[in-house]
């Protein structure tokens, strides 16, 4: 089955025929609904006013485990949800109730579905059943509010093979006047009553990305946000929660979800009065609004959401497996990811044919793929502070255009790919001269610049076009099999003042529409060419970037050790098969420490393998190790990139080392990297129990210095431990 995000409209999801493994059941007359799949149950129903309430939301119910209290023990007859009364003077009815999607109104004092404004200053919303319909998996309910004609359909999704429930909401406004929506979600979702559940988040700033987080949910609500126009570095859309003393590594139940959006989000997490646990997530109400007129709708991202009862870890390796996939591209058939050389720490700006040249010889001695020139190819690009925007090629770096780098590149084995940054101008350049009003801005107040540059407003039709038209010319007219497509900053004066006042605020949404065009019909126009999103490392992951792209860059921090704590933060919630990460020199720029080539290697291949050294000043034994490691690489790279990821040792906390192991999806292969993290007084770190292994196998041991035995020594799969 392949899912696929209706990005271009913003809207739910499409699914495809699939393995019947999967069940949406609605009775006739009972107007109770049923997902299950993967081992999932998920459940909502209509109570006896009206009022789509949730019911469950966990580990596989069988077929006649009753959903609610006074479930009937005969098929056919007749089910009736209770709806709650007033709980008091301070509590009616209205906020009392636990909606699957509520509107703004009524006493509610939860986090709302969806606020709007009507014409007339109307702002009460009360959302209740209108209609359903079953396709295949998927299930579409249709709210309305009790009194005027403004419509809200639900649509649910559910995996067969992971029980993931993918969600997301459109509102349509059927007045002949106009209705402003101030929030949208899309989706509320709920967990039973509880003190003991503990949010786990990610959290961290530029080059400090995924730090994982874990905090109780109480009746403080925890915001995950960006208000930045992007995902941003702060605060990543994904979230899990367990409960404590039950949820481990390996053990407990866990909930989780992640919006599919590259834009300002929100999500938030946590107990009403009653201690029920609410989280809803989707656009950053966050100086936003937008005016729907008659007859107009608007739709919300995807919001997946997933259950399993093996804790963290099988979770992530869930969440993986539903990734690759469903939302990755080309899914499972998807190409391993080459091992990649990238020129900016050899070269910085001062970019050469012959430089570029050599440098192409040497990653191609060390066994690399794909061979990537960064920043300062193009336009008058001698810094930071010009050039932005003009993607021709600099005459004077390159008087003979990029072919002879090119097929120089080809020539040695590799394929050839370029940086961008499409997103964004420098004052000084040709397309900012010619037009200044394509930036983002508001009349006669500043501009604020952010590493000396502005950002072209793409919610723009005719910014749009030209970027896609220049992109689409560059790849068109050379051998490009790669665009590494960068973001180095995020939003300030977020006007757009061609739009009437009321439909300004719609950039939020529109630019992120746009890009989600341009990199969606540029892979139409050029089904081979493959592209990494980077935002200054980690700033714009999530799985609607992750659904339009091959890789993703999880930080500008290419330190070693560090990369060990944002590896594994960023594993949470996204799969080894698009994390890049690149060897690169010692002492490394963010932190100064000194590692070996070996340790920098061994850290790098936990993931997509590059290498960003500067070649130049490498020695003999640099090469050879390089060569070693690389070759090494490549006999595992398909079980580090898509087999199943066990955290061992995290590199958190006390201990002293981090210890990962992949798991070939036939089992016959598994890799562990147990690396020194941290230590004091000379530890001797325990014995580490592998994981995921199949028990009936016997293992042949490669480069395990540690057991004392000779190279290929057999180990049975059942034993589960290497010291």
């Amino acid at each position: 089955m392949r899912w696929r995000n209706a990005i271009l409209a913003g809207v739910g999801l499409v699914a495809l025929a699939a393995p019947v493994s999967a069940k949406v059941t609605a009775p006739a007359g009972a107007k109770v609904f049923r997902l299950d799949g993967g081992g999932v149950t998920y459940a909502m129903g209509v109570d006896e006013k009206g009022y789509l309430q949730p019911l469950y939301w966990g580990s596989a119910l069988a077929a006649g485990d009753p959903l609610i209290s006074g479930d009937p023990v005969k098929t056919g007859d007749p089910i009736v949800l209770k709806a709650p009364g007033e709980l008091s003077g301070f509590d009616p009815a209205g906020s009392v109730t636990l909606q699957e999607y509520p509107g703004q109104g009524e006493g509610l004092v939860s986090e709302p579905g969806v606020k709007a404004l009507f014409a007339d200053g109307n702002r009460d919303l009360v959302l209740k059943y209108r209609s359903h319909k079953v396709s295949g998996e998927t299930l579409t309910v249709e709210l309305a509010d009790i009194r005027r004609p403004l419509f809200v359909t639900l649509t649910y999704t559910i995996d067969p093979a992971t029980g993931i429930v993918a969600r997301s909401a459109r509102v349509r406004n059927g007045d002949a006047r106009p209705v402003r929506v101030d929030q949208l979600a899309a989706a509320v979702l709920s967990l039973p009553v509880g003190d003991d559940y503990r949010l786990h988040y990610l959290t961290g700033r530029h080059a400090a990305e995924w730090t994982q987080k874990t905090v109780p949910i109480e009746a403080a609500a925890t915001v995950l946000e960006s208000r930045r126009g992007s995902t941003g570095h702060g605060n990543n859309p994904w979230f899990a929660i367990g409960r404590e003393g039950l949820t481990s590594e390996e053990h407990g139940p866990v909930w989780y979800g992640a919006l599919a959006w590259s834009g300002s989000f929100r999500i938030s997490v946590g107990s009403d009065n009653l201690g029920r646990v609410r989280i809803a997530g989707g656009y950053n109400p966050y100086d936003f609004s937008w005016t729907l007129k008659p007859g107009e709708t608007l739709d919300t991202p995807v919001f997946y959401a997933g259950y399993s009862g093996d804790g963290l870890g099988g979770a992530s390796r869930t969440f993986h497996q539903f990734e690759v996939a469903h939302i990755l591209p080309h899914g499972t058939k998807a190409r391993l990811r080459p091992v990649l050389y990238n020129s900016w720490e050899a070269t910085a700006f001062d970019v050469t044919e012959a430089g570029q040249m050599a440098l192409a010889e040497k990653a191609a001695k060390i066994g690399v793929e794909r061979f990537v020139v960064d920043d300062g190819w193009f336009g008058a690009r001698n810094n930071d502070k010009a050039g932005l925007g003009d993607w021709t090629v600099n005459p004077t770096k390159f008087p003979n255009g990029l072919k002879p780098l090119i097929d120089r590149v080809k020539g040695l084995g590799m394929d050839f790919g370029l940086w961008v940054e499409p997103e964004m101008v420098n004052v000084d350049s040709d397309l900012y001269r010619a037009h200044p009003d394509w930036v983002m801005n508001f009349p006669d107040r500043p501009r604020t610049e952010g590493r000396n540059q502005l950002v072209l407003n793409l919610a723009r039709t005719d910014v749009r076009d030209h970027l896609l038209g220049v992109l689409d010319k560059l790849v068109s007219e050379n051998d490009i099999a790669f665009l590494k497509w960068d973001y180095n900053r995020n939003w300030t004066e977020a006007g757009w003042p061609e739009q009437p006042v009321a439909d300004q605020q719609r950039v939020y949404v529109e630019y992120v529409r746009n890009l989600y065009y341009i990199l969606s019909e540029l892979r139409r126009r050029h089904p081979k060419l493959e592209i990494e999103a980077c935002s200054g490392g980690g700033g714009r992951v999530d799985l609607g970037i992750i659904g339009l792209t091959d890789e993703v860059w999880p930080s500008d921090n290419t330190d070693p050790a560090d990369r060990l704590t944002i590896q594994d933060g960023f594993t949470r919630a996204y799969p080894v098969a698009v994390m890049m990460a690149w060897v690169t020199d010692s002492p490394n720029w963010a932190n100064t420490r000194v590692t070996s080539l070996d340790y920098r290697f061994l850290s790098s291949m936990q993931g997509g393998l590059g290498i960003g050294a500067n070649l130049d000043k490498w020695a003999d034994a640099d090469f050879a190790t390089a060569r070693k490691w690389v070759a090494a690489y490549k006999t595992i790279r398909e079980t580090v990139q898509r087999g199943s990821l066990y955290r061992l040792e995290s590199p958190t906390g006390d201990n002293a080392t981090s210890a990962t192991m992949y798991v070939g999806q036939d089992k016959r292969q598994a890799v562990l990297f147990q690396m020194l993290h941290s230590s004091m007084w000379r530890d001797n770190p325990a014995a580490i129990h592998a994981q995921g292994l199949d028990p009936v196998r016997v293992y042949s041991v490669r480069n395990a210095r540690r057991l004392g035995a000779a190279r290929g020594r057999a180990c049975a799969g059942r034993r589960g431990r290497t010291g």
